[in-house]
Order: structure tokens, then sequence, then C-alpha cells
């Protein structure tokens, strides 16, 4: 288990370059499978989950070529299914919540698909009848074998174009079915899908390799079946995740930060959010500026002047990913706020670390937390902590770098999972942390 040692209260100052988004990348490479014609694609993130799912497609028969720093090409023409049913393929495809998305494309194009039931982070029950229902609807039989917990679909004669309203707006169940339904035979309607920024970069590669689809961008989604589908180019966007990441870490450490190349247009909610907690967020071109909080930053209140609430929702609403960050922040604004994080009932946990740190948090229950700023009077104190998923552990790093002292932190495998060279790009911006 590798650590973080953390020097705090170390004001940075820099430019700041966002990676590739991995929740895109992970659906953009389960895509690959459903063409036999080479498909390049830029700006992959080189972090621990989506290096995983490269290595299951190379162990699939992927042909799969680095053409450059976060630049690959693909090509899915000589697959080995059988790997699908092996034990190698069990514990590899376990240990990944994403690899659920390669069961939609193989679906489609072979008719058939198979996965071990997916990991991930511990945030709570995620479901997966969203994608085996859609499956179903779309003409293929399900099995579950519950002794090796393994699912598979198939459809010897083919899949059928349908109606389908999905029960949630799944994103990765959306992408899912998408992928299959673009290679079904007649029309499908998705609706209440999914319409995350990255959900629509998916449809418009897949358009651009010859898919049929009508609605990108809201919450029905038509897609008419074509016989295959060619090759293409396509680039990931910038992390959304990451960039509100370092909007929190510049406002914690009261830093003068610029991160460039955000995708303004794609960041939705994110920087209003941000600004509920009184941090000035300035555009910049397609940069985010912000400057050094200095004298801190105040929770705004609502109109009526009842207490701040944050929650999350499905896109267009605010992403759950960030709360954990938005949580963090808190501690040091001047005012209170609630924190409501409803899609998952595991993810506010973590707060006791901060509650070790010295931050006035008050856990209501698994989805809500209540936040007494310090308003910087009082700084966190340094400890020692364990990471328990990707974003609560960008969120105590977070912590760790505004605090007094120096603090470590255990399991940063879970930050490296969602976090290119993380520890290197902060030293360039003059952050105190090692990694042992």
């Amino acid at each position: 288990m590798a650590t973080f040692q953390i020097e705090g209260g170390q004001p940075l100052k820099g430019e700041i370059q966002p990676q590739g988004a991995k929740n895109e990348a992970l659906q953009i490479l389960c895509a690959v499978l459903l063409t036999n014609e080479t498909v390049k694609i830029n700006n992959i993130p080189d972090i621990r989950d989506v290096n995983k799912l490269i290595d299951i497609l190379s162990n699939l028969g992927v042909k799969i070529q680095k053409l450059g720093k976060g630049s690959y090409s693909f090509k899915s023409d000589e697959l080995n299914l059988e790997y699908l049913e092996s034990e190698q393929f069990k514990q590899e495809g376990s240990g990944l919540r994403g690899s659920i998305m390669i069961v939609g494309p193989l679906l489609g194009r072979f008719g058939k698909g198979y996965i071990p039931r997916p990991g991930g982070d511990k945030i709570g029950r995620r479901r997966l009848d969203t994608h085996f229902e859609g499956f179903i609807k779309l003409g293929a039989k399900f099995r579950y074998n519950k002794e090796e917990r393994f699912y598979g679909v198939e459809a010897p004669n083919g899949l059928t174009g349908t109606y389908m309203l999905l029960e949630e707006a799944s994103v990765t169940g959306t992408a899912n079915i998408v992928m299959a339904a673009a290679l079904a035979e007649g029309e499908t309607t998705i609706y209440n899908a999914a319409c995350e920024p990255y959900l629509q970069q998916l449809c418009k590669m897949l358009v651009s390799m010859g898919a049929n689809i009508d609605g990108i961008g809201s919450n029905m989604l038509k897609i008419n079946g074509v016989k295959e589908l060619g090759g293409c180019t396509h680039t990931i966007l910038p992390d959304m995740i990451e960039i509100g990441s370092w909007v929190g870490l510049a406002a914690m450490t009261k830093s003068e930060l610029t991160i460039k190349n955000v995708s303004w247009e794609n960041l939705g909610l994110i920087p209003n959010t941000f600004r509920k907690l009184g941090i000035t967020i300035e555009k910049k071109g397609d940069d985010i500026y912000i400057p050094a909080h200095k004298d801190g930053y105040e929770v705004q209140s609502f109109i009526d002047g009842s207490i701040m609430n944050i929650s999350d929702a499905p896109w267009p609403g605010f992403t759950p990913d960030l709360l954990s960050i938005m949580l963090v922040v808190a501690t040091q604004a001047k005012g209170s706020v609630l924190i409501h994080q409803k899609m998952f009932e595991s993810r506010l946990f973590f707060v006791d670390k901060l509650i070790d740190m010295g931050a006035k948090i008050i856990l209501c229950d698994p989805h809500r937390a209540t936040v007494i700023g310090h308003n910087f009077e009082s700084q966190l104190k340094a400890t020692t902590m364990t990471s328990p998923d990707i974003r609560a552990g960008i969120s105590l790093l977070i912590a760790a770098l505004s605090a007094k002292g120096t603090s470590t932190i255990h399991n940063i495998e879970q930050i490296d999972r969602g976090y290119e060279d993380i520890d290197g790009r902060l030293r360039k911006i003059g952050a105190k942390i090692t990694r042992l």
C-alpha cells in the first residue's frame, strides 16, 4: 500500500492542465469493440482504472498501439471471445466497475456478452438492473451464475429496436444500451436517458462511426440501428471532476491558480455551485482563474435567508462526484451549509477524518452533513488518514494540503485510480508532497 506524506499550509501558485475525463474514457474505450476498423483516441488519462480497462481490451484481442502521450489506436478485428468466460477475466473484470460497458458493444456486434460482478468505489449500492433490463428489452436473454457472481446476455438472432423508459438515468446504463442499440435492427427509443457531456461525447463518436442517433444532449435518445460501424478519431474532454478538485484546492490553500483549457461549455452548474460558497471564479478565454482568497470566502444564503443547501442530481444537476470536495471546502468558509448526497448513501462516511482534523461537521444521516465553517480562524490539524475511495481520497488530500503540519494518507492507490500523476503535478505548483 502506497502513502502520501504532505506538509500542509503552503500557498500554491501557477497553472495546471486537467487530464482527460476518466468517466468519458471508460465509455469511449468500450466503444472500440463495435467495429473491426481502426479507432484513434486522444487525451486518454494515464490512471489506474483506465489502464486496467486497456489491459482487459488487450487480453480480449484488441490490437492496441500507443501513438503518443494520451493517444492510442485500437483495432478489434480478431477478438478472442473465449477470454470472456476465463478465470483471468473474472478476476480482472471484477476489479473495475467500468468493465460492465464492454457488454453492450459485444452484445450488439457478436450477440453475446459476459461480465463478472464489477468492483469500483465502496460508496453504496450501485445497481446493474438498468443495464440488463435494457438488453432484455432489445431481445437478449439474461443469465446469472450466483455462485461465481457472473452475468451473461445472449442474443444469437440479433437485437431488435424497441421503446424503453429507464427506471433511473444511469450514465453507464445508458451508454451500454446505446452501444448495443447502435447495431440493433430498427429504431430504439431510450427515455429518461442520461445526458451528461460524456454520454453526449460517446453518442457523437458513434455518429462519426456511422451510427444514427437523434436527441443527443436530451433525455430522449432515438437510435436507428445500422448493419456495421466504421473507424474514427475521437478526443476526450477535460475531466470536470478534476477541474472542480483544483478549484477547491485553490480556495482551501488561499492559492492563485489558473486551470487551463477547461471546456467551459461542458461544466454545467459546477462554477456557480462553487460561487455559492463564496469562491471567486473568473472566465479567461477557456481557462478558469482563481485569485488567492486571502480574506477567505463566505457562503451565500437562499433568498429567504435560510441555510445554503448543496445537493447532487443527474445531469444537468450538480455532479455527485464533487460533493466531497464541496464539503471539504465548506469547512473553512464563513457560514454554514448543508451538503445533501442524494444518490449514494456511503459517500459522506469520510467526514470522521475531517472531524479528527478539527472540522465542525454534523453527520445527520448517511446522506446529509451540516458543515459549520471556520472562516480560517482555526486551521485544520495534520493527521494520519486512509483513502476510502477516489473522491474522498482527493478531498482528504486537499484537506491535508491546507492543514498545519505533516499529514499522512494511506491507500493512495484509490486516488491514483482517478488522478494522473497527481503528486508530480501538485509539486509543480508548489505543494510539498512525497510519495512513499
